[in-house]
């Protein structure tokens, strides 16, 4: 006699297949999720906006250059800008000047052009930019750096920059003006009317622009 069998319910292929299906989607779905929410996350928290990035060669073709930008921070928490580089090439922090007074960077001064002064070329202050006769209180050494910015005569503001000696801070919604002295040789007179990249990051924020080169 052979014993009764019975028939045992069990999971079909196809439904199987189904729920494995679901559950991959599920799953890859709460990763993305999960990943953009974080990036959106540290996006609004740290951002920098840099807004009339220049660059000036000088034209005697001494080897030296300048450049400067304003910057923006436009996140809710605090930022350090600690990378300045022109193509490609970090920028010594000794070679930054900077003005966050947020009384001399008023939204007004903050919108007007940047202005250059030309560059001294020779002697202890070899490659520093020079200041406009008058500029107040005198710059004597490249620790204090005095630029007037260009507008209207009756509004121009001198900025007062201060040498770096690290990354600059600056607190949500804080401006600042920097000029930056390029690295010697980096560029030329034969540069003029060329594009350079300008790339300025706090930490993991920030991006490059593409500026042209002026010879001056």
């Amino acid at each position: 006699m052979f014993k009764k069998t019975y028939k045992r319910k069990a999971i079909s292929t196809v439904l199987t297949t189904m729920i494995i299906v679901v559950a991959s989607v599920v799953l890859a779905t709460g990763v993305v999720l999960f990943g953009t929410s974080t990036f959106q996350n540290k996006a609004q928290g740290e951002s920098l906006a840099t807004t009339g990035t220049q660059v000036w060669a000088d034209s005697a073709n001494s080897g030296w250059a300048w450049g400067a930008f304003d910057v923006r921070n436009i996140g809710d928490k605090m930022v350090s800008i600690d990378v300045i580089e022109l193509r490609g090439q970090a920028m010594p922090y000794g070679n930054w000047y900077y003005d966050h007074n947020q009384t001399e960077v008023t939204i007004t001064n903050f919108q007007q052009k940047l202005n250059y002064t030309g560059i001294i070329v020779g002697g202890s202050l070899d490659g520093m930019m020079k200041n406009y006769t008058g500029a107040a209180p005198a710059c004597a050494t490249p620790a204090t750096l005095c630029v007037n910015l260009i507008g209207t005569s009756a509004t121009n503001q001198v900025l007062h920059l201060k040498q770096a000696s690290g990354p600059i801070s600056l607190s949500p919604g804080e401006r600042a003006i920097v000029y930056f002295q390029v690295t010697k040789n980096l560029l030329s007179a034969i540069d003029a009317s060329t594009t350079s990249s300008v790339a300025v990051y706090a930490h993991n924020v920030g991006s490059p622009v593409v500026v042209t080169v002026q010879n001056k």
